[in-house]
């Protein structure tokens, strides 16, 4: 297992483009096998762990798929789909392989998906999924570990979430495209990268309306054509690379994210005390002497993302102040409130809340990344850490972030991969 070193302190300083959307690139992947004419092209593809993962499970399935990882460009073919099984050996490795559930279905009449694996974030259940397919007519079963969908066709109907979900609503949207009715979401995701998503499966001929909003409609298409699409810029990459500025007393450029894609993140760094200029996909961002204190709370879109929690608190431990965290989207998401202690962190967890009373510094040490985004925030407190530092276990890094440590490098900051 790879691990990163650094010297701190550092700043962030320079400008820098964020890689293609994770967390959008994955599902139009895999929307990618609902389409039967043509070779569809997928631009702006980052060549992260999660990708590979899931080109390995469409080509199990029967597509076919090439990836130039340099010009980040994918071709997906699914003229034909040859299994309706998704195995556990590849659903184990991320939870957004469950995102094959719907294309399968909906091409094969029957799916046999693997419960999915991943990041460990507390209960992440899929019973909207489950509920969401029954809903479309779908009859659902489970058996050793496998979720069993039969509907040829699906009906179509009315699905309603009682929270939003990110990846339930996506599932719906392939399940509803080539449905025998209309159907309806509400309480939908409202997630930019879900709004990437429809735009994909729009240009290749569905019908989706009012993505974007809590209430979705799908006009149900018998058939959906190749198309070339670019994928949008991740805002949670951006995202970081602000928080890496802010914490660290730097100043950076971001480019390739729209500004409105990150409102509530720039509302939060405003209250910390940073001056943020912003223009179409550009944000630039110049951060105080001393950070001030700040209370936000995670919600899903358009509030404070959940996935930037732990970068907000990296930020709050060197705060001049007391900040409250308040986690409502996953249980046991303070997993990196433990390393970061290790830095000399002052951070007390009850509950769903952290309390950050900031320290004038950090000081390096050792610590091991729990997950993605945990990992990310520990990377940013080790750059305002005084003394080397070491991340172990960055894999689950690498699963979100493409070659963080170079992209670091380019602004300034003493960080290297030390191979294991």
């Amino acid at each position: 297992m790879d691990s990163f070193v650094l010297n701190g302190p550092n700043k962030v300083e320079g400008s820098i483009k964020a890689d293609g959307s994770k967390n959008a690139a994955l599902p139009i992947i895999a929307g990618a096998l609902l389409i039967s004419k043509g070779e569809s092209v997928i631009r702006n593809v980052p060549p992260l762990r999660d990708i590979y993962t899931l080109i390995e499970m469409l080509k199990f399935l029967g597509a076919t798929v090439s990836y130039d990882a340099k010009a980040e460009v994918m071709t997906v073919e699914a003229k034909t789909i040859t299994e309706h099984t998704a195995p556990y050996e590849l659903m184990r490795q991320m939870r957004a392989s469950f995102l094959v559930l719907g294309p399968i279905l909906a091409r094969t009449g029957e799916a046999r998906v693997s419960l999915p694996g991943g990041c460990s974030l507390g209960a992440r259940p899929v019973d909207y999924h489950i509920k969401g397919f029954e809903g479309l007519g779908a009859k659902i079963s489970e058996k050793a570990g496998y979720i069993i969908a039969e509907g040829k066709p699906l009906l179509g109907g009315e699905i309603y979430f009682d929270r939003p979900s990110h990846t339930g609503t996506e599932n719906m949207l392939y399940g509803a495209v080539f449905a025998k009715h209309r159907t309806v979401i509400t309480n939908a995701a409202c997630d930019p990268e879900i709004v990437d998503v429809a735009n994909f499966l729009n240009k290749a001929g569905a019908k989706i309306h009012g993505v974007g909003t809590p209430t979705i409609v799908i006009e149900p298409v018998s058939e959906l054509h190749a198309v070339d699409h670019t994928v949008s810029g991740d805002r949670l990459v951006a995202g970081t690379y602000l928080y890496g500025a802010a914490v660290t007393g730097g100043k950076v450029e971001v480019t390739g994210v729209p500004v409105e894609d990150l409102t509530m993140v720039i509302f939060k760094l405003k209250e910390m005390g940073c001056e943020l200029t912003l223009a179409g996909d550009k944000v630039t961002l110049k951060a105080p002497r001393r950070l001030s204190p700040v209370s936000l709370t995670t919600f899903p879109f358009p509030g404070f993302p959940t996935d930037l929690q732990a970068c907000a608190m990296a930020a709050a431990t060197v705060a001049e102040g007391t900040s409250h965290i308040k986690e409502t989207v996953f249980v046991d998401r303070f997993s990196h409130t433990m390393e970061m202690r290790r830095l000399g962190a002052d951070i007390q967890v009850s509950a769903s809340e952290a309390i950050i009373n900031g320290v004038p510094k950090l000081q390096g040490a050792e610590v091991m990344a729990p997950d993605i985004r945990a990992g990310a925030g520990l990377v940013l407190a080790c750059l305002a850490a005084h003394g080397p530092s070491k991340i172990l276990r960055i894999y689950h890094v690498d699963r979100g972030y493409y070659r963080l440590e170079e992209k670091l490098a380019s602004l300034g900051v003493d960080i290297s991969r030390e191979k294991d």
